[in-house]
C-alpha cells in the first residue's frame, strides 16, 4: 500500500503541498487531477523521491520513501517516475532505449521483452530507429516502454499522453493500463485528460493551489461533482441559479444534461452552433450569462428557446 500521510513542501517561500493525506491499495491506479500548477507534477515527484518533504511521510509497503537527503542518488529502487521531459538517449536505437537497464546476461530474453514493450506502446516498426529522428509523440512512447521494462512495483506518469496524436491515444490507453492492471503494478498518473480519469482510474485526487478538493470514484467525481471547479475538469459545465429550477442553491449541469422543452422558466437564445460529429454543441445567452447544451440537430443562431434538466 503507498501511503501519503500529511506532507507539506515550498519552493522557497511558495507553499506548494499543503497537508497533504491520502492512501492507494496495491494494483490501483490513482488519477491526480486539477488546474496547472496545482501541484500535481511537485507530488508525484515527492512520492518519487526527487525532493524532501518539508513536513509529513510517504510509506511503500511501510517502508519510507526518503528524499535527497537520505540518498546519494535521488530516487526510490522500486518506482519509476516518467517525466515530461523524457530523458532518451539521442544517438543510441529505441530498442537500445527501452532496453536501456535491462540486464545483458540473457540476450534473447533482454531481446524479446524489448520487443515486447515497443508492441504495448505501438513502436515496433521504430526498432532500429534513432531517438533523435523521432517525434515528440514517438519519443514520448519509447520512454513509456523503458519505464515498463523492469516491471517497476510502483509508477509514476506525469502527462503521459500529452505529445500522442489522438488517433493512437485511444488504444495506447487501453493497452497500457490494460498491462498494468495484469502486472499489478501499482499507478499514480498526474494528468489534464479527462479520459485517462473516467475510463482506466480505480480513485482519483482532485488537487487545487496544493490541496487536496476532493477524492472518489471517477463516477462519483462526474456524476456529483463537489464544486463547479471539480465538474470543469470533465469538460464544459454549467452553474445555473437555482431559481431557474425552483431551488434555492445553484445547479451544476453538463451540457448532456439540458435539453429543449415547450415552455420553462429558463428562455435563452443561440448564439453559436459547434458540430461535434455525432452531436452539436449550442451555446446560448440568457439573463446571468451563457450556457451549453449538446443537440443532435443543427438550430439556426438567434432562435429562441427554453431548456431544462434531464
Amino acid at each position: 500500500m503507498l501511503q501519503v500521510q500529511n506532507i507539506s513542501f515550498s519552493y522557497h517561500d511558495n507553499t506548494t503541498i499543503s497537508s497533504l493525506s491520502f492512501s492507494l491499495q496495491k494494483g490501483k491506479n490513482l488519477a491526480i487531477i486539477g488546474e496547472s500548477g496545482c501541484g500535481k507534477s511537485t507530488l508525484l515527484k515527492l512520492i518519487y523521491g526527487l525532493y524532501d518533504a518539508k513536513e509529513g511521510h510517504i510509506f511503500w509497503n511501510n517502508q519510507e520513501v526518503r528524499g535527497p537527503k537520505f540518498h546519494l542518488i535521488p530516487g526510490m529502487p522500486y518506482m519509476k517516475y516518467l517525466a515530461q521531459d523524457f530523458d532518451l538517449m539521442p544517438f543510441i536505437t529505441v530498442a537500445e532505449n527501452v532496453g536501456k537497464y535491462l540486464s545483458n546476461f540473457y540476450p534473447e530474453e533482454k531481446k524479446e521483452r524489448i520487443a515486447e514493450l515497443l508492441e504495448i506502446v505501438e513502436m515496433t516498426e521504430f526498432a532500429n530507429s534513432k531517438a533523435k529522428f523521432l517525434s515528440g509523440g514517438q519519443m514520448q512512447r519509447v520512454a513509456l516502454a523503458r519505464v515498463l521494462a523492469r516491471e517497476p512495483e510502483v509508477l509514476l506518469l506525469d502527462e503521459p499522453f500529452s505529445h500522442i496524436d489522438n488517433f493512437r491515444k485511444n488504444s495506447l490507453r487501453r493497452k497500457l493500463f490494460s498491462y498494468l492492471k495484469s502486472k499489478d503494478i501499482t499507478t499514480v498518473v498526474a494528468t489534464h485528460d479527462s479520459t485517462d480519469v473516467l475510463s482506466f482510474a480505480d480513485k482519483v485526487i482532485v488537487m487545487q493551489t496544493g490541496k487536496i478538493v476532493a477524492v472518489n470514484s471517477p463516477k462519483e467525481l462526474h456524476n456529483n461533482p463537489t464544486s463547479k471547479y471539480v465538474a470543469s475538469l470533465f469538460g464544459d459545465v454549467n452553474e445555473i441559479p437555482g431559481r431557474y429550477f425552483n431551488q434555492e442553491k445553484a445547479i451544476l449541469l453538463y451540457p448532456h444534461q439540458l435539453k429543449i422543452v415547450e415552455n420553462s422558466m429558463l428562455k435563452v437564445t443561440v448564439s453559436n452552433v459547434y458540430f461535434r460529429g455525432n452531436h452539436y454543441l449550442i451555446e446560448v445567452n440568457y439573463p446571468e450569462g451563457s450556457l451549453f447544451f449538446e443537440n443532435e440537430k443543427y438550430i439556426e443562431i438567434q432562435s429562441i428557446l427554453f431548456l431544462s434538466q434531464k
